[in-house]
């Protein structure tokens, strides 16, 4: 396949997620490869935050696959007509929804957060691969504003005050590292507060982004240790520390 035809077929999130898609480095490995290596690309837990997250990236950004999310009428996750609803599901409560849609005519309402997010030179959801320290690795901008040359990238937090923490803790450095390398781009997080609604636009200082690259560097390196290296026993590996 050509990169065209590669892009294509990542459009698609069950080919991006799937497993035609992870045979490319991406910054959700970033914290797997730091940590645990041996755990890459095994499936990770759903929980309510990553639900909330994706039902509110949809509701700007694709609303027409709001849909795709199922919702129940319940006060709790707990509850006797939750369980039997969902089925075993993981699914957004009525009251969650509820608060989404607060929080995107929050952010929609605000002149320059729309403007940013519904220019005239704008794509939402665009993957691309590229060699970066290399390995291929792949990323999909929430939005590409083409006029202002930048990276878009939603975020929700429960804390506005302490996304600066949220953003080393996440790894949102490398994800700007990353995206910077993909799109040319200069990255620019748009955070809203789940509790307070409040909004931060954040972009990125030079230091910001030679602290991604060193995450995606030490990152590379344990990959290629423990799948590259056919004389690397995983079992005879530990690390060390001075304390």
């Amino acid at each position: 396949m050509n990169t065209k035809e590669i892009l294509k077929k990542l459009e698609q999130d069950e080919h991006y997620y799937g497993k035609f898609g992870k045979q490319y480095l991406s910054n959700s490995d970033i914290s797997t490869l730091l940590k645990n290596p041996l755990a890459l690309h095994t499936p990770q837990k759903s929980i309510p935050a990553f639900l909330v997250g994706g039902y509110f990236h949809t509701a700007i950004l694709e609303p027409d696959k709001l849909k795709n999310f199922k919702i129940v009428k319940s006060s709790t996750r707990n509850t006797k007509a939750y369980k039997e609803i969902s089925g075993g599901e993981l699914c957004l409560l009525q009251q969650e929804v509820d608060q989404i849609e607060l929080m995107v005519d929050k952010m929609m309402s605000n002149t320059v957060c729309k403007d940013l997010i519904r220019g005239k030179n704008v794509e939402y959801e665009i993957p691309a691969i590229k060699e970066i320290e290399g390995r291929m690795w792949k990323g999909k901008a929430d939005i590409v504003n083409h006029d202002e040359r930048l990276i878009i990238d939603l975020k929700t937090t429960n804390d506005i005050a302490k996304f600066r923490y949220s953003a080393s803790k996440y790894n949102y450095d490398s994800q700007a590292y990353i995206y910077n390398q993909l799109f040319g781009y200069e990255m620019l997080f748009m955070v809203i507060d789940k509790n307070t609604h409040q909004i931060k636009i954040c972009d990125c200082s030079s230091s910001f982004y030679s602290r991604g690259q060193e995450k995606v560097q030490q990152a590379v390196a344990q990959y290629d240790l423990f799948f590259n290296n056919k004389d690397f026993d995983p079992n005879q590996y530990f690390k060390t520390e001075t304390l």
